[in-house]
């Protein structure tokens, strides 16, 4: 194995704005100040204008790693609906019931999945003569006073030149995790979240159900460019939303073809059924930002709807890509040469020597190199900064891929060293130190308590009688107004841009690939 360090200078604080160009023509080059509304998203958050209107069906985020406290496993998360707001009630946030979320492994490099992992989700509900969600205060996944609940069926297809070979049902009604609706409705969400974990034979462990948005970044650009002096940059605008998350840990010689060879490729999808009762694909998802500052607007859906192998049409998105010249016309920040074959490596074939399987095809993959132990310290830039365990190998949770993603697409492994990033470096929650490792969502009773109500009062006690179970025969409209004043709020969905800086002194050293 090749190895790949770098020397990890540190960071300085935000000296200029170089960019606010994002995601299918962001920025136009023409000015500073031309916007495109609703053109610029997070990672896969509404990145293209037919998935942007079906949030359920909407990638968001895919992670594959090596599990840090059983490295003889492989965990990978995927995650859907983006900008959840925690008080989104009555309805809250379901998964689709008809939609297979299928996660795919290629173990040989062909672009063609070998394996996968089709999850397809049931709703079931104990009183429908209400509209609450919940009829009282929740202590597990099966209590009578959870009145949605949802649960998933778990199949593994094994294929050959995606002809289906073999099909197992690995697991049968998985009880979901709910949305976390608030600290009365649910005192110990924790404890639900654990209840969600299910054991699969042969040491694998399955997970269903909502967390905190992992993806960290800055997507203020909408304001005047970050307030047109900027006086907003530099906070997590994700903070605070949620998503849907199925996590996925199986031993790590269940995905890989051979010890010989042990790279595999990932990609996640949903399938959605149409009027007819077929299964169309709407939402794909690899490496993180492919088809958000890639692919242009008419290469969107089309993208969506594709498979790996059909990725040559996209090739010329990569080799030619627009946004170093708008960095460029913009900022006045040379574009490095074109054709990109740099970024082909990165983005469509894995760096050699490190995540790069033999005899690839060149097709948009996370490619992750199991046979990599996990980092003892994880460093946000991963193999930028001699890290790697960390992305572009795979995509660790902890993994800065604006900052990384940046600093390879403005010429980093081809001699134009630089410090990009949106001074957002890690995520306002941290994630769990055991699986599913994601971060425990935010409750819907987040922000101020009501005047005259201190931290250590019980809500529960000053609701009284008020809440009852959903069998009761009685009304009581002060629980309804409340619980319909928190459904109001709605789903929160922005649409926001990147802000990309760069330290005022250079010179301390860029970050590179060695021996690539």
């Amino acid at each position: 194995m090749t190895a790949i360090s770098s020397s990890g200078a540190g960071r300085r604080s935000v000296a200029t704005l170089i960019c606010g160009a994002l995601a299918a023509g962001g920025l136009a080059a023409a000015g500073m100040a031309t916007l495109a509304p609703g053109a610029a998203h997070a990672s896969s958050h509404r990145e293209a204008p037919l998935i942007s209107g079906t949030p359920q069906y909407d990638n968001t985020d895919l992670y594959a790693f090596v599990s840090p406290d059983h490295p003889d496993t492989t965990t990978i998360v995927a995650n859907w609906i983006p900008f959840e707001e925690p008080a989104g009630g009555p309805n809250f946030f379901p998964f689709a019931e008809d939609a297979q979320y299928d996660i795919h492994v290629d173990n040989n490099g062909d672009a063609q999945g070998e394996l996968l992992f089709r999850y397809t989700f049931k709703t079931h509900v104990k009183n429908k003569k209400t509209f609450l969600y919940n009829t009282g205060a929740v202590e597990s996944l099966d209590d009578k006073d959870l009145n949605i609940t949802q649960t998933y069926d778990l199949e593994l297809v094994k294929l050959k030149n995606q002809k289906v070979v073999h099909k197992t049902k690995l697991a049968d009604d998985v009880p979901v995790a709910p949305s976390n609706v608030g600290k009365a409705s649910m005192p110990n969400y924790a404890k639900l979240r654990d209840q969600a974990i299910y054991k699969l034979p042969g040491g694998a462990k399955t997970f269903a159900g909502q967390a905190d948005d992992p993806f960290f970044l800055d997507l203020r650009v909408f304001d005047l460019l970050y307030g047109g002096n900027l006086s907003e940059v530099g906070n997590d605008t994700l903070k605070g939303y949620n998503v849907n998350s199925i996590a996925l840990q199986v031993p790590t010689d269940m995905i890989t073809e051979s010890k010989d060879q042990p790279i595999v490729g990932i990609w996640s999808t949903t399938q959605r059924r149409n009027a007819q009762g077929y299964y169309s694909q709407v939402s794909r998802l690899g490496m993180p930002l492919v088809n958000e500052v890639v692919n242009p607007l008419k290469d969107k859906d089309k993208f969506n709807a594709s498979s790996p192998w059909e990725d040559a049409q996209f090739l010329k998105n990569v080799t030619n890509p627009e946004l170093p010249k708008l960095i460029e016309a913009i900022y006045k920040i040379k574009a490095p040469a074109e054709p990109r074959n740099d970024l082909v490596d990165v983005f469509l074939k894995g760096v050699k020597g490190l995540n790069q399987p033999p005899y690839v095809k060149p097709s948009e993959q996370l490619r992750l190199n199991t046979s990599i132990k996990p980092a003892a310290s994880p460093k946000r830039l991963g193999v930028l900064d001699g890290d790697n365990a960390g992305f572009p190998n795979g995509r660790r949770l902890t993994d800065d891929v604006i900052d990384v993603s940046l600093q390879v697409v403005e010429g980093e492994l081809v001699g134009s060293k630089n410090d990009l990033g949106d001074a957002v470096d890690k995520n306002d929650k941290n994630f769990e130190k055991a699986f599913p490792y994601v971060a425990l969502p935010t409750e819907g009773s987040r922000g101020p308590l009501a005047k005259g109500v201190s931290s250590g009062t019980d809500v529960r006690s000053q609701l009284g009688d008020a809440l009852q179970p959903a069998s009761s025969t009685e009304t009581n409209s002060t629980l309804i107004a409340a619980s319909a004043g928190a459904g109001a709020a709605g789903v929160l969905l922005i649409g926001g841009g990147l802000m990309w800086w760069r330290r005022a002194t250079r010179g301390t050293g860029g970050r590179g690939y060695r021996g690539y």
